[in-house]
């Protein structure tokens, strides 16, 4: 039981990185972007703060803040005892302002928001407690991990007495998996650091053969520009990693194609072998993924979506009518980390391996939690999770791979406390004189990107 602390206030930071100065980031959806966070810090009576975060790409972080304190002040003067009881009731609570539901019901702003703060809860609990959140999460009895859960919408799919018994099927070799992640074993990392589509194909080819140098097995290259560039860009990674079975090929359209150009063009990339092509079309569009899905077969390419998808409601379907072959859920964009187990149920019901989207800052501090309560808890099975080799260095408890894998956190929280300093240094629009927002040495750059 968590002591009497009481959340006493909160406070919104706006932070955003300079990515779109060398295009860290782009894809063919997304050509310049910012990597951006909406944080939210939660106050309380006490030593601890609760630190969460969303993910965005630049204009609109602001937008993001201003929700952030719209949810946030649903709990303020509650106990943390009181919201962690019964956390399925909670989140219930926080999603339930009629109000706010009316601009965004469980989607959108509102739930970005969401994610910000129900993450914070999470963090200021775990700290309370002295454990990284996954293993708060592996020291659950099955009946503690369900009530976590808001099961609305989605008993059609996986009822309470269904995921007692999935969770129960794992107890047997849950002290082995927790070994393994105690031993550094349970999270093996894929990079997709060299294949951002505004990188020179030099760049892409360098950074590849200094991935394959380090271990790495599983790479991933944004698509969607045109035909001939992503085929003679397949061609290079292909030759740098080879063909064997154990160095693995995805790609990624970031929602740039209608269905029937996305069939098209994976055909012409089929030749290199890719495992999946990621965001095919419209998160939204649950048929079409699934039309992707069956018209890909027979080349052997699967279909992986979820980065964009905005609650466990979509998830339900893309999971329940075989739409996908992985699924990507993102740590932010979904309502934290009880909708993220939500999903977990589900995808262990229907057999889709989770592979989480982390291609953010911060992303890779929260999915190394999230991979590792799947693997130990949820699944049984090793997957894969994104890694990404920036931006790393603003947080204090950052993620690190050695050996292929991603490092078990050990420290208290959630990993996503930024450092003071770059807050301040990256705040927007640098009120504290500071940032490189206002700084002298970047207008010069920044005139030459900015519109």
């Amino acid at each position: 039981m968590a002591p009497e602390i009481t959340i006493t206030g909160f406070s919104t930071r706006d932070v955003r990185f300079p990515t779109s100065l060398d295009k860290t980031g782009s894809d063919a959806m997304n050509a310049a972007g910012d990597y951006s966070s909406a944080y939210c810090i939660l106050e309380t009576d006490s030593e601890y703060t609760g630190h969460g975060m969303t993910f965005t790409i630049g204009r609109g972080n602001d937008i993001v803040c201003a929700a952030i304190a719209h949810v946030a002040d649903r709990i303020k003067g509650r106990t943390l005892s009181s919201l962690v009881a019964d956390w399925g009731k909670t989140w219930r609570h926080l999603v339930n302002d009629s109000q706010l539901r009316w601009i965004g019901p469980e989607k959108g702003v509102i739930h970005l928001a969401l994610g910000s703060v129900v993450n914070a809860i999470w963090d200021l609990w775990a700290k309370v407690l002295g454990k990284p959140v996954w293993r708060i999460v592996a020291d659950f009895t099955p009946e503690e991990f369900v009530r976590c859960i808001d099961f609305r919408y989605i008993t059609d799919a996986v009822t309470p007495e269904e995921a007692l018994e999935l969770l129960r099927a794992e107890e047997g070799g849950k002290a082995e998996r927790l070994q393994h992640a105690i031993d550094n074993r349970a999270v093996p990392a894929y990079t997709t650091s060299a294949g951002w589509l505004g990188y020179s194909e030099d760049k892409m080819k360098s950074l590849l053969e200094e991935t394959v140098a380090s271990g790495y097995k599983y790479f991933k290259l944004k698509v969607g520009g045109s035909v001939e560039d992503d085929r003679r860009r397949c061609r290079i990674a292909r030759d740098v990693i080879g063909y064997d079975k154990g160095n693995v090929l995805m790609v990624d359209a970031n929602q740039v194609w209608n269905v029937s150009e996305a069939i098209d063009w994976m055909k012409q990339l089929s030749e290199f072998k890719p495992w999946f092509i990621e965001e095919p079309t419209s998160p939204d569009d649950i048929l079409g993924h699934k039309a992707v899905r069956e018209a890909l077969k027979p080349y052997g390419i699967g279909v992986a979506t979820g980065e964009m998808c905005q609650n466990r409601v979509i998830f339900k379907q893309l999971l329940a009518s075989g739409a996908i072959d992985v699924c990507q859920l993102d740590a932010c964009r979904i309502g934290g980390v009880n909708e993220a187990l939500a999903v977990m149920l589900m995808a262990k019901k229907f057999n889709v391996p989770i592979v989480p989207h982390s291609g953010g800052v911060g992303l890779p501090e929260y999915t190394q939690h999230l991979s590792t309560i799947d693997y130990v808890v949820v699944s049984g099975k090793k997957s894969v999770l994104e890694y990404v080799d920036h931006l790393h260095e603003h947080f204090f408890n950052p993620s690190v791979i050695k050996d292929g894998y991603y490092t078990t956190p050990t420290e208290a929280g959630y990993s996503v406390e930024m450092k003071p300093d770059s807050m301040d240094k990256f705040s927007y629009p640098g009120k504290q004189g500071v940032s490189w927002w206002t700084s002298e040495e970047a207008k010069p750059i920044l005139e030459g990107v900015r519109i």
